[in-house]
């Protein structure tokens, strides 16, 4: 489990956010997670900390969102972090 705090949707912003900067090791957590193919409510609930039993949508909004997010990342925002020395 993370001990960081999660928003319930990831941002959606067209640049990078100090939440993204805060978060870049569990974007990469995610697509590894998706790249193996492992089920969203075992990757969302490892990685997000929530019981997904009991808040399935919630769990879902977030997991999509964020993967969402992560695979941004890999597309777009990478370059920010590359301007700016931070990648």
């Amino acid at each position: 489990m993370n001990n960081k705090f999660f928003d319930d949707c990831a941002p959606n912003s067209a640049d990078l956010t100090a939440y993204d900067e805060g978060h870049l090791s569990d974007y990469l957590w995610l697509l590894d997670a998706d790249a193996v193919g492992a089920d969203w409510r075992e990757t969302a609930g490892l990685i997000f900390g929530i019981d997904v039993a009991r808040e399935p949508d919630r769990a879902k909004l977030m997991h999509e969102s964020h993967l969402v997010r992560a695979r941004w990342m890999t597309e777009i925002g990478y370059a920010y972090l590359l301007r700016t020395g931070r990648g």
